[in-house]
């Protein structure tokens, strides 16, 4: 099975940046679609990215389109979040999480990372 490692987060003001990434291990990186979750305090998990195996259909939460860009690099083994308007209201934990190609369920989950944005 796949493991999966998130980096790149931290604290930004508002307007900011940040890149998160998710290194993958195990089985081919390409058998799988992509998918960036967070979770708020307090608030259910909730998506936010995905991105296919061949990289070349990407989808957005209404939230974040125009402001986060979800990538792929199926040589390097990653996935990749860029995050640039950051707000207040997208501080949440984020993971990512690797759908089977063929399945309908994330089957393999991150520990996420902390974004958090300031005013």
């Amino acid at each position: 099975q796949v493991q999966l490692v998130e980096s790149g987060g931290g604290l930004v003001q508002a307007g900011g940046s940040l890149r998160l990434s998710c290194a993958a291990s195990g089985p081919t990186f390409s058998n799988y679609n992509m998918g960036w979750f967070r979770q708020a305090p307090g608030k259910e998990r909730e998506f936010v990215a995905a991105i296919s195996w061949g990289g070349f259909i990407p989808t957005y939460t209404d939230s974040v389109k125009g402001r986060f860009t979800i990538t792929r690099d199926n040589a390097k083994n990653t996935a990749y979040l860029q995050m640039n308007s950051l707000k207040p209201e997208d501080t949440a934990v984020y993971f990512c999480a690797a759908q089977p190609r063929g399945s309908a369920n994330y089957n393999y989950w991150g520990q996420g990372t902390q974004v958090t944005v300031t005013v």
